[in-house]
């Protein structure tokens, strides 16, 4: 595919080192010399160095600058390229010049990507501080929540940039998302603030082209000790912010750099999982990577009881991450949505692409133990509140903590699916859970069988009723009769970034 045809390019020596400097769109103001890392701002058709830009962290992505490809009938160009750190971690953003010399982004999204492009609003944002998490809002028309309010510094840039904000300043970045799937993102790195508009795109559908080979990927990965066993501890995924010590288990905070001080917190009590780290499977017609598992715990309000469940965190190179959730209601495959579904005032149902989900069940969600690599700072006790939603067999779940808001999407897979996905026809039985029960899966059932469950549920519904006339003032009557779910089966997951 050819790189756009863009009207009108600028060349000039770097004022550092005399290398040229290129600006294929006219909205940029900033460069980073490729060759001296001098930071360089264009004024007309002079180039002034006004600082140093820091090295780029190596994030293994199969992107890099001058991929070329096509967004809605429109070729871009990658040009440059922005490393932001916030509280749980980085994230990079790419800047993309179109066909017509305007400028795009392609930027990760809870592991996955989004595409967007800048936006002019009607009237000026109100200050970042105004943006309460969850809360709706109304910009350019169109209706918002609120999912992230954080901040953010800048970290390092690369190649051409339509604006560069002050290395290493804090500044406010608020994310907000739409029923629609749409993701608008506030940049308060300037003045009046930048906004963009995007949707969430796969890299495949992009038609890129110039991609870094897989092959030439610098796979051995990062290593260091262990600061609890002094155990060495490798970390294959440059985008991982937390990882666990293969011998102690201790969960490592990679967040400062391994060439700092690193923060680790002891884990006992090991949850081992059923699917080994590493492995491979196929879902959904896709290969992806065991790189992640945690043990979550979940109670209602109110309720002294409480339940467990297992989400493993995989990744493909191409499509990010994905979670496949392990609950005693059964397997489901989930992954964060791009946009914020809409949920009623009562908050009973939800709704989200068209699709109404009614609400299943609301409670608080617990981080317990945690092996693997993250893309988030994932922590040991990390708390949430949920609430699960169900339609048929596709599920939806929002989880919300102080500093965003999170909703994921996905649908049920039977066991059988995941045992044939990782090759663990052994584990059959370890694997199955109620949505291979017979009842459900339509096997055979004796009539003898039948005749005794009716049995069953006939002495339970009177039992019900009885208690349904229970006086509380003669009897010990329970609070509540109903079924208690397992929770966390619609793939609640502990927040890893609302934007990034």
């Amino acid at each position: 595919m050819a790189s756009p045809s863009i009207q009108r390019a600028y060349r000039a020596p770097c004022p550092g080192c005399g290398a040229p400097v290129d600006f294929l769109s006219a909205q940029s103001s900033h460069a980073v010399c490729g060759y001296c890392q001098s930071t360089v701002v264009r004024n007309g058709e002079t180039l002034s160095r006004i600082g140093k830009m820091a090295e780029l962290f190596d994030d293994h992505s199969l992107l890099q600058l001058q991929v070329s490809g096509q967004w809605k009938s429109q070729n871009f160009t990658l040009v440059g390229r922005l490393q932001y750190k916030y509280a749980e971690g980085t994230w990079t953003e790419w800047h993309a010049v179109l066909t017509d010399g305007s400028s795009a982004y392609l930027s990760e999204d809870n592991g996955s990507y989004v595409f967007s492009t800048p936006q002019l609003s009607r009237a000026a944002l109100p200050p970042a501080d105004r943006f309460r998490i969850g809360a709706t809002t109304t910009i350019n028309g169109k209706s918002f929540s609120v999912a992230s309010n954080q901040q953010v510094s800048l970290l390092s840039a690369q190649g051409e940039l339509p604006h560069l904000p002050a290395l290493g300043v804090p500044f406010a970045m608020v994310e907000l998302r739409s029923a629609a799937g749409e993701v608008l993102s506030l940049d308060y790195g300037v003045q009046p603030p930048a906004s963009s508009l995007g949707s969430a795109v796969l890299l495949d559908d992009l038609q890129l082209v110039g991609l870094r080979a897989e092959s030439s990927k610098e796979e051995k990965g990062r290593e260091f000790s262990c600061p609890s066993c002094g155990a060495p501890v490798t970390v294959a995924l440059a985008s991982s912010k937390s990882i666990t010590c293969g011998s102690c288990h201790s969960l490592i905070d990679l967040t400062s750099g391994i060439g700092a001080e690193l923060r680790h917190a002891s884990q006992d009590e090991p949850v081992q999982p059923l699917i080994a780290l590493g492995s491979t499977g196929k879902l959904q017609g896709v290969d992806w990577q065991v790189v992640g598992f945690q043990h979550r715990m979940g109670s209602t309000p109110g309720d002294d009881e409480q339940f467990g469940w297992e989400e493993y965190l995989l990744f493909n190179a191409k499509r990010g991450f994905i979670f496949l959730v392990d609950s005693t209601e059964g397997w489901s495959v989930v992954k964060p949505t791009t946009g914020a579904p809409e949920m009623t005032g009562s908050g009973q149902s939800a709704t989200y692409l068209g699709s109404r989900y009614q609400l299943k069940e609301s409670y608080n969600a617990e981080t317990t133990y945690v092996l693997g690599e993250f893309y988030w700072q994932v922590q040991r006790g990390q708390k949430t509140s949920n609430r699960d939603f169900s339609s048929g067999k596709s599920l939806l779940s929002l989880e919300q903590s102080a500093q965003e808001v999170t909703w994921s999407v996905g649908s049920k897979i039977d066991s059988a699916l995941v045992a044939s996905a990782f090759k663990l026809e052994g584990k059959k039985e370890l694997l199955k859970r109620s949505d291979a029960s017979p009842l459900s899966s339509g096997l055979n059932v004796s009539l003898s069988t039948v005749l005794w469950i009716f049995l069953i549920l006939l002495v339970l519904a009177l039992v019900f009723s009885r208690r349904s006339n229970c006086d509380p003032n003669v009897q010990n009557c329970s609070s509540s009769g109903s079924y208690r779910s397992s929770g966390g089966s619609f793939g609640g997951f502990s927040t890893g970034g609302g934007h990034k």
